[in-house]
């Protein structure tokens, strides 16, 4: 699937806690140029015409996962500038946190993206300084670091 990166987009993604506090789901995607070992988004995606970051992300989430979300907290605005295979992309991120209902199992979860096709999902741990895979948008992760300390 080709994506326009030609403009700025806005997003809504959500941290979605693990049950015992200590994960967050990420979806697993394909390495890159930028990336050869590939990469984890925040679970979520673009805010349409008309619709709220709010509404977004919790559209996304019944649309990518088929749940809902629980303790919906909208956190912060991140600004992610980053390459796609050589290609400049720019989006501002309304950023959320919440759990799942149902949350995927601890293993072989996948979500449906817009174009039909199924990406694996994993539960990447808050203390990741062991992990290669980056994670995106890279403000959350800086966020996510210095609120747990």
């Amino acid at each position: 699937m080709s994506v326009d990166r030609s403009y700025i987009r806005v997003k809504a993604m959500l941290i979605a806690s693990s049950v015992d506090g200590d994960h967050h789901l990420v979806s697993v995607n394909a390495p890159t140029e930028e990336n050869p070992l590939g990469y984890h988004r925040l679970i979520g995606g673009s805010v349409e015409l008309g619709e709220t970051h709010r509404e977004a992300i919790v559209r996304e989430v019944d649309e990518e996962l088929g749940a809902r979300i629980l303790d919906l907290t909208h956190l912060r605005m991140v600004e992610n500038i980053f390459s796609f295979n050589g290609e400049l992309g720019h989006e501002i991120v309304a950023l959320y946190s919440g759990t799942l209902d149902p949350a995927p199992g601890p293993e072989g979860g996948t979500l449906t993206e817009s174009d039909g096709s199924q990406s694996p999902v994993v539960w990447r741990p808050f203390d990741d300084a062991d992990i290669d895979i980056p994670l995106y948008p890279s403000g959350a992760r800086e966020w996510i670091h210095s609120s747990r300390g």
